[in-house]
């Protein structure tokens, strides 16, 4: 990361003002879009003009992140066929976070997303956990696996992919 000192806050960017990124990347009462803005004093762990990443406030596992798209896009529902690529991409980079913070087990690992209306944030989301085992029990209800709040990354391509393409 560049040049900004960590016992400083980041400065606050008024989006709507900046070229690279234009107002409908942005959604000014997201959460999500404040701290990849730099808005909000946290620490990304990964920023790039696609993707995002930083850790959970709450988190369900020893290694918790949540991966973003850097602009705004709305939640799993709102994705087409097109958006795999992107879905794809945040798993990616979820994957590397694990493996610069150590984690080398990936068979242990849960990568997915809340399915609406059970999203607190409406902006896309990846929920990387690691280990799986060592989540607790709270965590394993929030975050389990073939319920109707929360699909694997896996799932939700599947999904994606069965649908229609978007002109």
């Amino acid at each position: 990361m560049a040049g900004v000192e960590a016992t400083q806050p980041a400065p606050a960017v008024d989006i709507s003002k900046t070229s690279n990124m234009p107002a409908e990347g942005y959604d000014k009462k997201c959460i999500f879009c404040k701290i990849v803005n730099h808005e909000m004093r946290t620490e990304l762990l990964h920023c790039d003009e696609e993707i995002s990443c930083f850790r959970d406030i709450k988190p369900g596992a020893p290694h918790h992140y949540l991966v973003v798209p850097t602009r705004h896009v709305g939640n799993c529902k709102s994705l087409s066929k097109e958006h795999v690529p992107l879905v794809k991409r945040m798993v990616e980079t979820g994957k590397e976070i694990l493996q610069k913070n150590n984690v080398t087990d990936l068979s242990d690992v849960r990568f997915g997303f809340h399915w609406p209306p059970f999203c607190s944030v409406t902006h896309l989301h990846l929920h990387v956990l690691a280990p799986a085992t060592e989540m607790g029990f709270m965590s394993r209800l929030f975050y389990r696996l073939n319920s109707y709040w929360f699909i694997t990354a896996d799932q939700l391509i599947e999904i994606l992919n069965s649908k229609e393409e978007t002109n």
